[in-house]
Parts: C-alpha cells; sequence; structure tokens
C-alpha cells in the first residue's frame, strides 16, 4: 500500500502542477470553470422554467374532464387581448398603471431623502436614516399589509386623527388609492437606496464647477445633479415597477372588489378554477413588459447603478 502510494503521489502532483500551469496560462479557462455551474443552474431553472411558461401558454384544457390538452393553439391569448369583453385587458391596464404611479411615487419621495443622506447629513445622521430606511424590511411583509389595513378602515387611526382636528373621514379602504399607498411605502426602501448610491458617486467637484460657472442652485439640480442620479432613479423604478407588477398579496387583503391585479387572476387560474395554460398566459404579459423596460433601463445606464 506504501509502495502504491508513493509511486501514484508523484504522477498526481504533476497533473496539479500542469493543470495550474494552464490555467495561469489561459485565464478565461479558469473564469470558464467557475462561472459553468451556475449559468448552468441558470440555464436549467430559470430560463428552463420561462421556456415552459411560454410553451405551455398555447396549450388548453379539456372543459370536461378538466385534462391537460398538448394541442398548440392560441385560444388562450384571444380570451385575454379580446376587445369584445376587456375584462383581463382592464385587469392589465390597471396592474400596469398602478406600478406606474407607485414608481413616480416613490422617486418623488426618494430623491430629496437620498440627496440629503448623500450630500448634507453627517456621518451619524446618514447612519440613523439607513436604519430608518431599511427597518421596516426587516418585519413581515403580511404585518406591514395588516398594519396598514389597520391605519386605513374606517374607524383607523387615519380617520381617527382627521376628526381629532375637524376633519371629514376619508374612505380609503379596499380602494385603488389604498393598494397605491401601500405598494408605495412597502417598495420606498428599494427606490432609497440606488438613489442614494448614484447621488454619493457625485464629485463635488462637478458642483463646484457648476457654481463657478455662474449656475444657480436650481440650474446645478437640474444640469448636472438630476442627470447623474437619473441611472439611479431608473435602477430603483426596475424595484418598485417589477415588485408591484407581480404583487398579488397587497391587492387581495388592501383592494376591493374591482382591485385585481394580473397575480390575482393568476391565482385564481391556478387554484380555483384550474386553468393553468390560461394562468400561464397571464403571466406572460408581465414578463414581456419588463423585458422591454429592462432593455429601456439597460441603454439609460440603470445597470451600473445597482
Amino acid at each position: 500500500m506504501a509502495a502504491h502510494a508513493e509511486t501514484a503521489g508523484p504522477p498526481l502532483r504533476r497533473a496539479r502542477v500542469r493543470l495550474s500551469a494552464a490555467l495561469w496560462r489561459h485565464p478565461w479557462a479558469k473564469a470558464l470553470g467557475l462561472l459553468a455551474p451556475p449559468v448552468l443552474a441558470f440555464g436549467l431553472v430559470y430560463l428552463g422554467a420561462l421556456v415552459v411558461l411560454f410553451v405551455s401558454a398555447f396549450w388548453g384544457v379539456d372543459s370536461f374532464t378538466g385534462k391537460l390538452l398538448h394541442v398548440w393553439n392560441t385560444d388562450n391569448f384571444r380570451v385575454v387581448f379580446s376587445t369584445s369583453d376587456p375584462t383581463y385587458l382592464r385587469i392589465a391596464g390597471r396592474t400596469v398603471a398602478i406600478a406606474a404611479a407607485v414608481t413616480v411615487t416613490d422617486a418623488l419621495l426618494a430623491f430629496p431623502l437620498a440627496y440629503f443622506m448623500a450630500r448634507i447629513a453627517s456621518r451619524r445622521q446618514r447612519s440613523l436614516l439607513f436604519v430608518l430606511v431599511l427597518l421596516p424590511l426587516w418585519s413581515s411583509y403580511l404585518v406591514r399589509i395588516y398594519a396598514w389595513r389597520l391605519i386605513l378602515s374606517r374607524d383607523g387611526v387615519l380617520n381617527w386623527l382627521l376628526s381629532g382636528v375637524g376633519l371629514p373621514a376619508q374612505h380609503l379602504a379596499f380602494t385603488n388609492t389604498a393598494m397605491w399607498i401601500v405598494f408605495s411605502y412597502v417598495w420606498l426602501p428599494f427606490m432609497v437606496l440606488p438613489v442614494y448610491a448614484s447621488l454619493e458617486r457625485i464629485p463635488e467637484s462637478y458642483l463646484e464647477a457648476s457654481a463657478d460657472l455662474g449656475a444657480g442652485a436650481l440650474r446645478t439640480f437640474r444640469s448636472v445633479v438630476l442627470p447623474l442620479a437619473l441611472p439611479g432613479v431608473i435602477a430603483g423604478s426596475i424595484f418598485t415597477f417589477s415588485l408591484t407588477l407581480g404583487d398579488y398579496v397587497t391587492p387581495l387583503l388592501v383592494g376591493g372588489a374591482g382591485s385585481s391585479f394580473i397575480g390575482n387572476v393568476v391565482y385564481e387560474n391556478i387554484g380555483v378554477n384550474a386553468n393553468v395554460p390560461f394562468a400561464t398566459t397571464l403571466a406572460t404579459i408581465p414578463v414581456a413588459i419588463m423585458g422591454v423596460y429592462l432593455l429601456a433601463a439597460r441603454r439609460m445606464g440603470a445597470f451600473e447603478a445597482l
């Protein structure tokens, strides 16, 4: 046994040395070896799931037995994009509209806060603001939604405060407005952080040069700060827009009878109606929208701010 180990040892060491030398001479081979397993897993799990999603959208279900039919057809797409019965088009429009409204709201709320954190606040103030921004993420998503249900309910905190100052009560519970408020609150940290990162990277010399050239604060903001911070805003919008677009829990708990999102219809067709092909057809809508959105965001340099 010892003699065998002695004879097998040197060839094994020489093989390791040759392999190490080959990887040193060809760095691309080392990178390929490191990236091959995760890329393969990404291709099989993520891209494979997307392929199955798109393929199954062209299948159908037997209306009598409920059996899945592997017959290629476009019936599901005709129902979704029907103009004679635009129910699903209205749901898709509502989903996209509220996602866009949440994105714009979060951008308007996040920019002043991120600017103060990046350019004005002291180190201690910045640390405190970071904790306050990230603190809601440490609690459960459902807890935050139910907390807003209590705030916006008929006898909730909001109407209690309004009645205390003599203002009329607001009936916001179970409305699209309630969904807009809750979504804006829930996803706000995902907008603050990319905007902060983009503002922090703006060199102070740019602002000084703008002032030396006679530009006022508003002109400096419009011509220097905003263009350089725009990739961060677009990067944050990727999170707020996509997370709102694919959500179905908040519309279920906060929205009213006419507040269904695409995700709610997908959930109903998977669980209640047992029509998976139709659910996958609806699911392709946000995937396609986000594909176009990501291409536009990439052209605007948003990925550099992530």
